[in-house]
């Protein structure tokens, strides 16, 4: 019988004077899950094979950077705080990437790799959607194995083990928490299939499989965030990353919609359908003849 979600009980091992940390292990296995699974929804859509994994290049370092700056705006106190020391922001090994910021500086990065690619984002974005997902499910194992970003405490027979020195002040004497990335990666592993069913029975396009990550992951952050306890910025009662949440689930629906009813499905994939230099080639031809 299941009595509690046990912690792991080290996140760093030691390859001679080398740290390997499960944090970067989680990230880095996210990003090759995102890679993969985008790479197929690519070339199913008509994209040349290798393309994600060119953009990714631009991509993950922005939305890493994104990331951090995003976890330090609205967690302040351990970097600016009475006790916070700034040269912990560079740490990134020891947890903190907010996913808007990355998804926000993300982009900017995989528009630039788009353009030199020469290819379209918007089914570029429609194509890796449920791999970041993925990617975000994964990266979760490495709060896991860092013991933070729990959730209220709990006797629930799933309730997530903490060890005393990493439980929150005022929490001395409590054993069991609400395990949130355990939550957070159901509900991503969910989002992603059915993502993946909806593209397939609608025949989704034009950004249209992008926004509905958008709209699904923030459902789910949502009354995820409000089981958190770790510190946070607070706006009128609400951690900060609630609201966010909000309002970027309100884009998603309204991107969506827009995008729908501008475009309906995406029609035929192929070659013309994902590449920038395509878009004139049905006039080119009407030309000719």
């Amino acid at each position: 019988m299941l009595t509690g979600i046990p912690s792991p009980p080290e996140a760093v091992w030691y390859l001679g004077p080398v740290p390997i940390r499960a944090y970067a292990l989680a990230i880095i296995a996210g990003i090759v899950v995102a890679v993969w699974l985008g790479e197929r929804r690519w070339v199913a859509r008509g994209g040349e094979p290798g393309t994600v994994a060119d953009i990714a290049v631009w991509a993950v370092p922005f939305g890493v950077v994104g990331g951090r700056l995003y976890h330090v705006v609205s967690s302040p106190d351990a970097y600016f705080g009475p006790d916070g020391d700034p040269a912990r922001i560079i740490r990134i090994w020891e947890g903190g990437l907010g996913i808007w910021g990355a998804v926000a500086l993300g982009a900017v990065g995989a528009a630039i790799g788009a353009r030199q690619a020469g290819v379209r984002l918007a089914p570029l974005a429609d194509a890796v959607a449920p791999g970041i997902l993925l990617a975000q499910a994964v990266g979760r194992l490495g709060n896991w194995f860092n013991q933070e970003l729990f959730g209220r405490p709990t006797d629930l027979p799933w309730g997530l083990e903490i060890d005393p020195e990493h439980r929150p002040a005022g929490y001395e004497q409590v054993a069991t928490f609400h395990p949130t990335f355990l939550y957070e990666m159901v509900w991503n592993v969910a989002a992603a299939l059915l993502l993946i069913w909806l593209d397939r029975r609608y025949r989704l396009g034009h950004g249209q499989v992008f926004w509905g990550y958008v709209v699904l992951y923030t459902l789910g952050r949502v009354w995820i965030e409000a089981l958190r306890i770790d510190p946070a910025e607070q706006v009128l009662g609400l951690r900060l990353n609630i609201w966010t949440s909000v309002l970027v689930g309100l884009v998603g629906v309204v991107g969506f919609v827009v995008s729908r009813r501008r475009h309906g499905a995406r029609g035929p994939d192929g070659p013309e359908a994902v590449r920038r230099d395509a878009v004139a080639a049905p006039a080119d031809e009407a030309s000719a003849s």
